[in-house]
C-alpha cells in the first residue's frame, strides 16, 4: 500500500476531476497500479425508476481506473470500458476496486469490480487504458 505522503498527494491530484468528486466520489486507498474507491448514494443519484443511474457506476468504475493507472506518475488516458451492471447493493455505499490486468509497452488494461460494502457485485468494467507518454 502507499504512504500517507503518497495517498494525500494524489488525493490533491484528483480534486481537479470534479466530475466524479462532484458527484460524490472519493478515493479511499492506492495500492501498486490499483486504487479502491467509494461513494454514497442519495436521491441524484437515482433514475426515474428509483434505481441507480448506469452512469453513476460507469463514473465510480473511471475514476477507480484514472486513480489506479495514473496516481505513480503514469500518463494513462482510457481508451475503452465495458460496463457490465449485474447486481443492485444493498447498502448507500458503492466501493469500485480497479487492478492491473496487463501492463504493456502503449496499453494497460484494469478490471474495476463494483460492490456494496457487504461485498455483493453490483457491476464488473474491464478498462483499457493508452500510455500517452
Amino acid at each position: 500500500m502507499a504512504t500517507i505522503e503518497e495517498l494525500e498527494k494524489t488525493l490533491e491530484m484528483f480534486r481537479g476531476d470534479r466530475f466524479a468528486t462532484e458527484m460524490g466520489a472519493v478515493i479511499d486507498e492506492i495500492g501498486d497500479h490499483y486504487a479502491k474507491c467509494s461513494l454514497v448514494i442519495n436521491e441524484h443519484h437515482k433514475n426515474a425508476v428509483g434505481g441507480i443511474m448506469g452512469g453513476v457506476y460507469f463514473t465510480l468504475a473511471d475514476f477507480a481506473f484514472a486513480v489506479a493507472s495514473n496516481w505513480q506518475g503514469g500518463d494513462v488516458v482510457g481508451l475503452n470500458c465495458d460496463a457490465a451492471f449485474i447486481g443492485v447493493p444493498k447498502t448507500q455505499r458503492i466501493i469500485a476496486e480497479a487492478t492491473l490486468i496487463k501492463d504493456g509497452r502503449s496499453i494497460c488494461t484494469y478490471d474495476v469490480t463494483i460492490t456494496d460494502e457487504n461485498g455483493r457485485i453490483a457491476a464488473k468494467v474491464q478498462c483499457m487504458g493508452y500510455h500517452k507518454g
